[in-house]
């Protein structure tokens, strides 16, 4: 019988949103393969992320705390997971496609000499012709990908598989010894920084108002307009490299990928490169001053007019 071995995220000791996409397309591919489903669980202090974990059901949760593991250093975290996924005899490990999977889950592949997918979409076929569809040529093409590596290294977009709900019964919490030879972890946590905010996070919102190249750098009336919809602040690439936002704003190929219930592109010409982070949104809207800007094509709403007045009169309405 296969193995699907999930590797989760934490921060501070709570899981992290995009670990319920990872668990709920891991129940998707052992259904589809008749497989065990295992959950990883990397970090220090992780008792109470553990429970969180194991409440989304599984085999069995297994939990990797040492202060080796303290910070997601991918040098550390990749030589545990890959021990994880020899001990338990792992035919596919998959992950959410985050920052933090993106940097781990190559080394990963590289330790088990295994083939990877990243950004996988959907699984298709069955047993041992289950194939990846996954975007490329930023998102233009869609591929189906087979992997012919007896182990498979996987990451999935989380807004394709939504969020993995409580199970009927807790899997139950195995401790696994991983061996973190520090030799061979050349890099050193210094500090991290959060960008805090009372909205809500781009990868979490249901609504997101960006603003790019045509705010000119004044991101107050995408704020405003994010503030009256109760949305997430994102942006164009061109206006996280001028310096007005920062980086964690970047919605696009080099960003974050979103595909929230509505999306409002506000001064975006739309490259190709921002449209693969949004163009999944089930609706779009688009505001620019250019009637030829490619944003339209993909917008199920257009309008063309200069922001800086059509915004307020969008806020003074939704204010009524």
């Amino acid at each position: 019988m296969s193995t699907v071995l999930v590797v989760a995220e934490q921060l501070d000791g709570a899981l992290r949103r995009p670990t319920l996409s990872a668990v709920k397309a891991g129940r998707q591919l052992a259904e589809r393969l008749q497989a065990k489903l295992h959950l990883l669980l990397c970090g220090q202090n992780l008792g109470a992320a553990a429970q969180e974990l194991a409440a989304l059901g599984g085999d069995a949760v297994h939990v990797a705390d040492s202060a080796e593991l303290a910070h997601p250093l991918a040098e550390a975290h990749s030589q545990a997971i890959a021990q994880a996924a020899k001990a338990l005899g792992a035919d596919y490990v998959l992950a959410t496609s985050t920052s933090q999977s993106k940097d781990i889950l190559p080394r990963v592949a590289a330790k088990l000499d295994a083939g990877m997918a990243s950004d996988v979409l959907a699984f298709l076929g069955e047993g041992a012709n289950v194939t990846f569809r996954r975007p490329m040529w930023a998102g233009s093409i869609l591929a189906d990908v087979a992997i012919s590596t007896p182990v498979k290294v996987l990451t999935i977009r989380a807004a394709e598989f939504g969020a993995a709900e409580k199970a009927a019964a807790p899997a139950p919490i195995q401790a696994f010894a991983a061996s973190v030879d520090a030799s061979k972890v050349h890099a050193k946590f210094v500090d991290l920084t959060l960008v805090k905010s009372a909205r809500p996070s781009l990868n979490d919102a249901r609504i997101v108002v960006s603003g790019g190249r045509g705010t000119k750098g004044d991101f107050k009336p995408i704020e405003a307009l994010a503030d009256a919809l109760g949305a997430a602040v994102g942006a164009s690439r061109a206006a996280v490299d001028a310096g007005w936002v920062p980086s964690d704003y970047q919605v696009g190929q080099t960003g974050k990928t979103v595909a929230p219930d509505l999306y409002i592109a506000v001064g975006i010409s739309g490259a190709i490169q921002h449209m693969a982070g949004m163009k999944n949104s089930k609706v779009i809207v688009a505001i620019n001053t250019n009637p030829e800007a490619p944003i339209f094509e993909v917008a199920d709403y257009g309008l063309v007019g200069d922001l800086t007045k059509v915004v307020p009169e969008l806020i003074a309405a939704l204010k009524k």
